[in-house]
């Protein structure tokens, strides 16, 4: 009481019948007070001994476990002018349904029947290739029959050839008799001489003898005559053997010169046929690239150019479309300093970008609104942005993430490491020092080999 009136309400009426005057009477602050700070300082120090879980926080976005499963554009593989588009931004489309159709603004494909008139051609060179192989056949059989016709000549000189042998044998030894003819001739013409000098022949005998010494004399004159004429024949068929050799040997090289050009001639003609089938293709397929078709299931998103009339390049963009089916994924990044500490199995806590979340960073199992996730990737080498690209996917083994999350959407990801006391955390943080190292036990124990008995 501030003792401001004179008027004094003791002995008037009863405090006892009025609990706030026996609050305020016989209220005892300081035994408050200290049990207040004895509670306090027990619970600080029980929270100091529970247990906490260190982790490395990072921002990352929402992304796909599958590289066929993101967004992806859709280009055109050939230039061309847009003219008419059949779907527009948020069409569900099929694979193979028609998203563009582009028309032709090269001159080397503006005629309409450029596929029957190279038709046409691949026909003509196909007959030229045949005509040409129907030349090699006429040039092998002939090339057989001059062989044929060869061997029999080069068998009818031969034969030639040894008549002549036999004749120039045959000649040699008439020669050798008309010789000994002669010989024979001579010494009785001369013993008939000297019988007629002596008076014993008469002149008669030695006539008669000079006259068969002439007759020996022109047997022997021709047969050797007839022995030249014999070894000259014998010449001239050694000539004609070689002579027909050759013949032929020239007939034969320009009969397979001839094939060799033809043979030259149709792999050409089969190169032109192969080269112009290529051709041929190509502009089938080129005419079925008018028609950009999707390549996947998906949604389009947005139409990167979209104006009617509009030309296009090779390989220009046209649409971007996302995958109906995908796996979502996360993709986070961390220090280098914090490498380390991260390997594929590794538990992640995730906040979702519109999810409602209230998070206990040491203690992920008291949080709210988070959802868990497993590192199922590390890139080996650094980003650009100077950190490593984690890549996580969801814990099978916790509640599923929520199905309206979209790809590209932010996250912030918690990775856990290892559980230690409270007090310890605050040491490390007070200090500077990094979070424990440690690694995740394989649960699968290698078996021991087994003892021969």
């Amino acid at each position: 009481m501030l003792n401001l009136s004179t008027n004094r309400i003791e002995g008037k009426i009863k405090p006892t019948e009025f609990r706030s005057f026996g609050m305020v009477k016989d209220f005892h602050f300081g035994k408050i007070f200290t049990r207040i700070i004895l509670i306090a300082f027990a619970m600080m120090l029980i929270i100091l001994f529970m247990p906490w879980t260190q982790n490395i926080r990072s921002s990352g976005i929402v992304t796909t476990l599958q590289p066929d499963q993101r967004p992806q554009t859709i280009h055109s593989v050939i230039a061309g002018k847009m003219e008419k588009w059949f779907v527009k931004e948020g069409d569900l489309v099929q694979k193979g349904d028609t998203i563009l159709f582009l028309s032709e603004i090269k001159d080397d494909y503006f005629d309409p029947n450029l596929l029957e008139r190279t038709e046409d051609q691949i026909e003509a060179k196909e007959l030229s290739v045949q005509s040409y192989m129907n030349k090699v056949n006429a040039l092998d059989d002939q090339i057989d029959a001059l062989l044929k016709t060869k061997n029999l000549k080069i068998k009818q000189a031969q034969n030639y050839l040894q008549q002549a042998r036999l004749s120039v044998s045959s000649d040699s030894v008439d020669l050798e008799a008309a010789k000994t003819n002669y010989q024979i001739a001579l010494k009785q013409y001369e013993r008939q001489e000297e019988l007629y000098k002596e008076g014993l022949k008469s002149l008669t005998d030695l006539e008669t003898r000079k006259l068969k010494l002439q007759e020996t004399q022109a047997k022997m004159i021709s047969a050797e005559n007839k022995l030249l004429n014999s070894r000259n024949k014998l010449i001239n068929a050694e000539m004609e053997v070689n002579s027909t050799q050759n013949q032929y040997r020239d007939k034969l090289a320009k009969a397979e010169s001839d094939k060799y050009t033809a043979l030259s001639s149709m792999y050409d003609a089969e190169a032109a046929v192969t080269k112009m089938q290529n051709q041929y293709m190509n502009y089938s397929i080129r005419t079925g690239l008018y028609y950009i078709t999707s390549p996947i299931d998906g949604y389009i998103t947005k139409a990167i150019r979209t104006g009617i009339g509009e030309t296009i390049k090779e390989g220009e963009d046209l649409v971007s479309i996302m995958p109906v089916k995908y796996d979502l994924g996360v993709e986070i990044y961390v220090e280098p300093f914090n490498l380390p500490l991260i390997q594929k199995g590794q538990k992640v806590r995730f906040m979702f970008d519109g999810w409602p979340s209230i998070v206990f960073s040491g203690w992920p199992n008291s949080s709210y609104g988070t959802f868990g996730g497993e590192i199922v990737a590390i890139d080996n080498f650094i980003s650009e942005n100077g950190k490593y690209r984690i890549l996580v996917a969801p814990d099978k083994n916790d509640h599923p993430w929520p199905q309206e999350i979209r790809v590209g959407s932010g996250a912030v990801g918690m990775a856990l490491l290892k559980d230690v006391p409270v007090w310890y955390e605050l040491w490390r943080n007070l200090n500077g020092f990094p979070p424990d190292y440690y690694k995740i036990s394989d649960k699968s124990e290698p078996q021991k080999p087994k003892k021969d008995a």
